[in-house]
């Protein structure tokens, strides 16, 4: 499945974000620094742009539950990192913010005994939201990441809820 990129608008820094993200040495080497357990578990950064990410989680030994599906923890931080990382992107360039998960919610609907791949599709609406915010500025957005096996399904949605404070 192509996906149109849309890079208009972003910053230098985010694009440059950007591509690090879609390197896949540079993802992995990135995500052993910050995230190891993404290195672990095998995510992928399938794409990332202003309007989406995606990423995926493979079904292999690392990523299983004795229930022969895939760890809901590794769900939830594939989930994580498609919001994440396109949180990062819309900050990139635009000055200090900080940002904190404040809530996270997830429902199941399928077992998870595929390769998943997560999309949060609320790029538009976060940029939005990141560009209106004055110095001082508080926020918050819940994000959507829905979970799709191999044969297109829902698995799983997580709604994590972000906080963002723009820094004097």
């Amino acid at each position: 499945m192509e996906t149109q990129i849309n890079t208009s608008a972003l910053t230098p820094a985010a694009e440059d974000y950007r591509k690090k993200m879609l390197n896949p040495a540079v993802f992995r080497m990135a995500m052993l620094a910050k995230l190891p357990s993404a290195v672990f578990w095998g995510f992928k950064m399938l794409s990332l742009d202003r309007e989406q990410c995606r990423v995926s989680i493979p079904f292999r030994w690392s990523t299983q539950n004795p229930f022969k599906s895939i760890y809901f923890a590794a769900l939830a931080g594939a989930a994580e990192l498609s919001t994440g990382a396109l949180c990062q992107l819309a900050l990139a360039g635009r000055g200090s913010f900080s940002m904190l998960v404040v809530d996270f919610r997830a429902e199941y609907f399928k077992k998870a005994n595929t390769k998943i791949s997560f999309s949060c599709e609320q790029g538009a609406e976060l940029f939005e939201l990141i560009e209106s915010l004055n110095p001082g500025d508080t926020a918050q957005l819940t994000m959507i990441s829905t979970g799709k096996n191999t044969s297109d399904e829902i698995v799983a949605k997580f709604y994590v809820t972000w906080s963002f404070k723009r820094k004097n």
